[in-house]
């Protein structure tokens, strides 16, 4: 029930955020063709299973510039049913792959934070449940601003997920 509430409180913030934002003098919303969608997670795929592996739940918030540069923020339990933040600052994407319109590449890299005893050591570079996070992901955009996509977890996981525009 505390994972429910969890994704509950989660998904409102990231629905209400933007429109916090936008009513704000700042210009973090005001580039024009700028993209802002939320993300969310329902599974992740381990390539070596575990009985200590948990449901994994990611919700997030990323925006794309007109430039094809991506940053976000997302907050998702991780394969141990630890509370974690990701937070990439650097990220880009790349549309049109193999010649298909809806197929696009994207990367984003940035810190990751939670993963912490015992299982500090899952991550490389953990210091104090800190560590540098890089994410490698096909998404196929199946109507107008959604699209469903498939991340890399390093070489432990691939994680679903499906990307939903805010109006």
């Amino acid at each position: 029930m505390k994972k429910f509430i969890q994704l509950a409180v989660a998904l409102i913030v990231a629905q209400q955020a933007p429109l916090a934002l936008a009513q704000t003098e700042s210009s973090w919303l005001a580039e024009p063709g700028m993209k802002l969608q939320w993300q969310m997670s329902p599974y992740s795929y381990h390539f070596s299973p575990s009985d200590d592996h948990k449901p994994v739940f990611m919700v997030g918030i990323e925006r794309e510039h007109t430039s094809g540069k991506l940053d976000g923020l997302t907050y998702f339990s991780n394969s141990f049913g630890q509370d974690c933040v990701y937070i990439y600052p650097w990220g880009g994407v790349y549309k049109n792959i193999l010649g298909v319109a809806p197929l696009s590449f994207k990367w984003t890299a940035g810190l990751l934070y939670g993963y912490k005893v015992p299982y500090e050591n899952k991550v490389p570079l953990n210091y104090k449940g800190f560590s540098p996070g890089a994410i490698i992901a096909l998404a196929y955009e199946f109507k107008p601003g959604w699209s469903a996509q498939i991340n890399a977890l390093g070489t432990a996981a691939l994680m679903v997920q499906l990307n939903v525009p805010f109006n």
